[in-house]
């Protein structure tokens, strides 16, 4: 079973469900039975305009039609259109009696007439297969007949062939940000479910079995397809899949052969060595693959420097080193020339380089995208036409809802809204700004949301809201990437401020790398410092002051009250409160080795010196905490532990743990009663201006 809450693609949906439709409170919640201001939240949700969810956008390799997925009566449907006219656009889908599908995950054929596409029609909400349909108007036509969870479908460069990720058997999506399945037999041992590459012949008719092209032994995060089709280049580890992708290693493999490795960050020399690498593509020659490699916290976030290593291994390059911004997702647009969409401050923009053997330049002016992008599974990817004359993608920010778009680079690097889909969806929040500080000798930046109706006469409260990560950034999106919608209280009455502190992506990887050893110091200071050039520039109540954040986000929210009395009210999301406890607990162990520099049983005390729970007599601050109780990543006895703690200390506090919920709600009533919440926690303590 494939769950439709996939990170990246759904991103849209379900922010789009959080800020335009309204949020309906869970039937008998004390938030709904006790809250004073919940008819007030409702009826600010309510006013927000409905729209469209746009999840993926794939552009034909001629550059003659568009296929993207957009919200429809019975959920994600796949429209299809001219690039020139996308108002033509039709249906295209696996049903033929008119059913309601769940249909994603889309791939043109490089011949440009046909797409493939995942479709849960011959088995509603249980499985998903994959299908091929022709644009010119003939049948979808079914490949396979699977059983487990599926994702990434690819076209060989010679369109014979169509490889996906496939986990057989597959009990939950994989990854740590899914509902964790409740422990039972041996643990580590029993019910390890591996994601491989598997592939069947495009030509194929009936339901193929899947050949395996990957090793049993391997599971794989991600795969390109070589120029000639006859290998494949991948990033995977040894399983646990969704625990060691921080020591994943890059492979080639001839298909029929085995593996080989060819960059091992844990052995290899240099600023690479113990980091991660994503995003593997092979050079059109196919004597190279470059890759994107650094400090990440998150499979999936992708960010860091460009690398470039040859096939066959040897040393890699770092093609952008002192670079003051973070790289997430390139494309090779010729033999020597690579187009990367890269964040540097606040402006999310495509970026062209000339490679050479050892080294990159910037080739003209970078190119503003209207703020952030995506196209599919990838974060901040584009699609592009075989020749790498258009770039197609969705967009969106914080005052534009998301619309297609396609980049011109032959035409002067002209940026063209495609779709009108959401023209008539207004922001229903106040006022975005960027905001820019110094701090211990960085530069910091982050975006802050002015009140709805702000007025300077009057004083505000500021709620301060932490991205998780730590790896990560805040970017301008139509509605925060957060389940605790800060859009939802800029539209209340607050200012509010989502800082991009050290260990952020967008000032290059040596920012990004200031927080190791040091999570809930440095880092804390640099939010600190910009609440004070808030407070310096707008009319802020500076006893009015709160913080909330998610995962990361979360244990900053449960650290900074220990270390400071100036919140004076606190929501902490997935939160971690004690560290060396947290390493045995979660699933996820291995991604603290880079940050924290060993085990937390080779240096406890590095572990220690940022646990909340030993600083907890400090605290002060009201601390409302949430959390799912499947939660792998953050997982809720640390919830627990923080709470119980403040209840102890007489710190008024409340704890609310969600049944079935992992690292990333699926359930909109939860994720919707986790504002409502932090609403009504907010409002009794520092309430909005009148």
């Amino acid at each position: 079973m494939r769950t439709r809450i996939n990170r990246f693609v759904s991103r849209a949906a379900l922010l789009l469900a959080l800020a335009l439709p309204g949020i309906a409170l869970l039937p008998g919640s004390a938030a709904a039975q006790n809250a004073p201001a919940s008819g007030a939240v409702n009826r600010v949700l309510s006013g927000f305009r409905s729209g469209r969810a746009i999840g993926e956008v794939a552009v034909s390799p001629d550059g003659k039609r568009v296929a993207w997925t957009q919200s429809g009566p019975g959920g994600m449907e796949i429209r299809v259109a001219p690039s020139a006219r996308l108002s033509d656009s039709r249906r295209i889908s696996a049903a033929d009696n008119g059913q309601s599908c769940a249909e994603d995950s889309l791939a043109w054929a490089p011949d440009s007439q046909t797409l493939a596409f995942f479709s849960d029609c011959a088995r509603p909400n249980v499985q998903d297969d994959l299908y091929l349909s022709r644009v010119d108007g003939g049948p979808a036509r079914r490949l396979t007949h699977l059983q487990g969870y599926v994702q990434m479908p690819a076209f060989s460069p010679d369109g014979s062939r169509i490889a996906f990720l496939y986990v057989p058997g597959a009990s939950r999506p994989a990854g740590g940000l899914a509902a964790q399945t409740p422990p039972a037999g041996v643990i580590g041992e029993d019910g390890l479910e591996i994601q491989r590459v598997a592939y069947v012949p495009a030509a194929g008719h009936g339901q193929a079995e899947p050949v395996f092209a990957t090793p049993e032994n391997l599971h794989v995060y991600e795969v390109d397809w070589s120029p000639d089709a006859k290998a494949l280049a991948y990033v995977a580890a040894d399983p646990p899949g969704e625990n060691n992708w921080w020591m994943a290693r890059l492979y080639t493999q001839a298909l029929g052969d085995a593996p080989r490795v060819v960059l091992n960050p844990a052995t290899v020399a240099g600023p690479l060595h113990g980091l991660q690498i994503a995003v593997p593509r092979w050079r059109p020659d196919g004597k190279a693959i470059a890759l994107i490699g650094g400090l990440m916290s998150d499979q999936g976030v992708t960010g860091g420097d460009l690398w470039l290593v040859s096939a066959e291994g040897g040393t890699p390059q770092n093609l952008t080193p002192g670079r003051p911004a973070t790289e997430m997702w390139f494309a090779w647009e010729g033999q020597d020339r690579i187009d990367a969409v890269e964040l540097a401050g606040s402006d999310c923009r495509l970026t062209r380089f000339n490679v050479q053997q050892t080294s990159a330049s910037v080739d003209g002016a970078p190119v503003a995208l209207p703020g952030s992008v995506d196209a599919g599974a990838l974060m901040s990817s584009l699609s592009g036409t075989s020749n790498h004359s258009m770039y197609v993608f969705k967009a969106s920010n914080f005052e534009k809802a998301p619309e297609i778009y396609a980049l011109r680079i032959k035409e002067e690097a002209r940026v063209q809204q495609l779709s009108n889909i959401n023209d008539d969806v207004k922001p229903g929040w106040g006022k975005p700004v960027s905001m820019e500080w110094t701090n211990d000798g960085f530069h910091v930046q982050g975006w802050l949301l002015l009140p709805l109706h702000y007025n300077p006469a009057k004083k505000y409260p500021l709620i301060v809201e932490v991205h998780g990560g730590p790896a990560w950034a805040v970017m301008p999106d139509w509605e925060p990437d957060s389940t605790l919608s800060p859009a939802v209280f800029s539209a209340l009455g607050y200012f509010v401020l989502q800082p991009n502190p050290r260990g952020s992506f967008g000032e290059g990887e040596a920012f990004m790398q200031a927080n190791r050893k040091d999570f809930g110091y440095g880092d804390l200071r640099d939010i600190l410092a910009g609440v004070d050039a808030v407070e310096a520039k707008y009319s802020i109540d500076p006893q009015r002051v709160g913080l909330t954040g998610w995962s990361y986000g979360g244990f900053m929210s449960m650290f900074a009250v220990t270390q400071t009395h100036r919140f004076r009210a606190a929501v902490a999301g997935a939160g971690i409160s004690d560290w060396l406890s947290y390493y045995g607990e979660n699933s996820i162990d291995q991604w603290m080795i880079p940050y924290f520099g060993a085990s937390v049983y080779d240096d406890p005390a590095v572990y220690a010196r940022s646990s909340a729970i030993n600083f907890i007599k400090q605290v002060r601050t009201p601390t409302l905490v949430v959390v799912g109780d499947r939660d792998g990543e953050c997982p809720a006895p640390q919830s627990f532990e923080f709470w119980h703690a403040l209840r102890d200390q007489h710190v008024p506090t409340q704890l609310v743990v969600y049944p079935n919920e992992g690292h990333g709600f699926s359930s909109p009533e939860h994720r919707h009663d986790v504002v409502q919440r932090a609403v009504e926690w907010f409002a009794r303590y520092m309430p909005p201006a009148s």
